[in-house]
C-alpha cells in the first residue's frame, strides 16, 4: 500500500509525540503540523481505515504495529539522508534536516538498502539519533546530560536534545559537533552555567540551556 506525503508526516509526527505521551492529542498533532484541529480529524479517520493506527475521539491517538513500522520506515530514511548529506556532500549538521524532510519520501525501498550500505550501515545520524535498521531495530545510545558530567571528565558528545536551526548554530559557532571531546572544569551555582574546555581551545563558558541540549559518553 502507498501513502501521501502528508499520511507520512502524519504517521512520523505522531511516532515522535507519542514517546514521552502513551497516546496523543488532536490538539498536539495540529500544533506538531501547523494545522486545524478539523483537519486533523478527519485525515485519523483516514488513518484508522487504513489500520496504521487506532482513534477515539477525546481519548486521542496510537499507532498500531502496521502504523509504527511505517514510521520506523519513514525515520530510517530520514536519518540515513542526513547521514549522506553530512558525510558524503559535506552538508553543515544545521542545514540537512529541510532536505531530508523532502527525501524522506522516496518510496524506493532497493534504494534506501543500497544508500545504507554504501554508508557502511550507520548507527547514529549527524546529531547522535539512532538510525533504524532494516528490521526497525535501533542501537541504544549509553550517554548522560553534559549537566551531570563530573569535573575534569573527559566526555565525547554523542547527542543534541533538539535539531533547532537555533541550536545547531549555536553549536557550530563554539565548534561543539557530534564526536566533539570536552572536559567540564568549573560549575557558577549564580546561573548554573559552567566552563568547558575543548582539545587545544581555550576553556570558555556556556549556559545551563546548552549544557541541558548536549549529550556526552565518558572517553
Amino acid at each position: 500500500m502507498s501513502f501521501s506525503i502528508t499520511e507520512e508526516n502524519y504517521i512520523k509526527a505522531i511516532f515522535h509525540l507519542q514517546h514521552a505521551e502513551g497516546t496523543v492529542s488532536t490538539n498536539e498533532l495540529a500544533a506538531e503540523l501547523h494545522t486545524k484541529a478539523a483537519s486533523v480529524t478527519d485525515m485519523l479517520k483516514k488513518l484508522k481505515t487504513k489500520k496504521l493506527l487506532s482513534y477515539e475521539k477525546y481519548k486521542g491517538v496510537r499507532l498500531s504495529a502496521e502504523g509504527k513500522k511505517l514510521a520506523l520506515g519513514i525515520v530510517r530514511k530520514h536519518r540515513l539522508w542526513e547521514y549522506f548529506l553530512v558525510d558524503t556532500l559535506q552538508f553543515g549538521w544545521d542545514e540537512v534536516h529541510e532536505v531530508a524532510e523532502e527525501l524522506e519520501h522516496i518510496s524506493s525501498k532497493k534504494l534506501v538498502e543500497k544508500l545504507d550500505a554504501f554508508l557502511g550501515h550507520p548507527k547514529f545520524d549527524p546529531h547522535g539519533d539512532p538510525i533504524p535498521d532494516s528490521n526497525g531495530k535501533m542501537a541504544v545510545q549509553q550517554h548522560i546530560n553534559l549537566i551531570d558530567l563530573s569535573i575534569n571528565k573527559m566526555a565525547e558528545v554523542t547527542g543534541v536534545g533538539s535539531q533547532s536551526t537555533e541550536l545547531l548554530e549555536l553549536l557550530k559557532h563554539k565548534n561543539i559537533g557530534i564526536g566533539t571531546r570536552l572536559e567540564v572544569k568549573k560549575t557558577f551555582s549564580f546561573d548554573h552555567s559552567i566552563e568547558i574546555k575543548i582539545k587545544n581551545q581555550n576553556a570558555f563558558t556556556i549556559s545551563q540551556q546548552l549544557a541541558q541540549a548536549l549529550f556526552v559518553k565518558i572517553v
